[in-house]
């Protein structure tokens, strides 16, 4: 994957991130530079680390998955895509918590789909560590973006955002055949 492909995809993975911290930007109204911080840190540290879980899962099971590498990496992108667009019409909950149990849960849920990511990394043939450093960044300014613009836009739906994030993904699954 070139950069640019690898920025595409770090932005895709962040959007996630991005739309929690948007709803929590909505209705946390105290300590917001702390919760704001915590939101960012959090899903950047876990988006950076589960491609890596995936990377080096992927070279373990190397000989077994690569006569198959660019249909695998079609088949993640392209459910991803599909699982973001998915999801952009289904209805999010308010948030109720902002602790340190919450923080790894939130972590967690908005990070699988880069566990994939990582797999795709890897059959690609890119070396793991600037891509994680480009996803890990990308995602703690998006999820810091998304927390500090949740009072200011509170009108625009994120389902946009999740649904260009999902498209994004599919094409660089189609991408990945051609």
């Amino acid at each position: 994957m070139t950069y640019i492909e690898i920025i595409l995809l770090a932005l895709a993975l962040s959007v996630d991130a991005c739309v929690v911290s948007f709803t929590y930007g909505l209705y946390f109204d105290k300590n917001r530079m702390k919760n704001m911080m915590l939101l960012a840190s959090f899903t950047s540290i876990f988006q950076g680390l589960m491609p890596c879980f995936g990377y080096f899962l992927a070279s373990v099971v190397k000989s077994y998955i690569s006569p198959y590498s660019k249909w695998i990496i079609f088949l993640i992108f392209v459910f991803l895509g599909l699982k973001f667009i998915k999801e952009a019409f289904e209805e999010k909950k308010k948030p109720d918590c902002i602790n340190l149990p919450c923080l790894f849960l939130i972590g967690i849920a908005t990070s699988i789909d880069a566990f994939s990511a990582g797999i795709s990394l890897f059959l690609y043939g890119n070396h793991i560590l600037k891509p994680v450093l480009l996803i890990g960044i990308v995602t703690f300014i998006n999820s810091a973006l998304g927390f500090s613009a949740g009072k200011l836009f509170q009108t625009i739906p994120s389902k946009w955002l999740e649904i260009s994030a999902g498209l994004v993904m599919i094409i660089l699954g189609i991408k990945a055949i051609l």
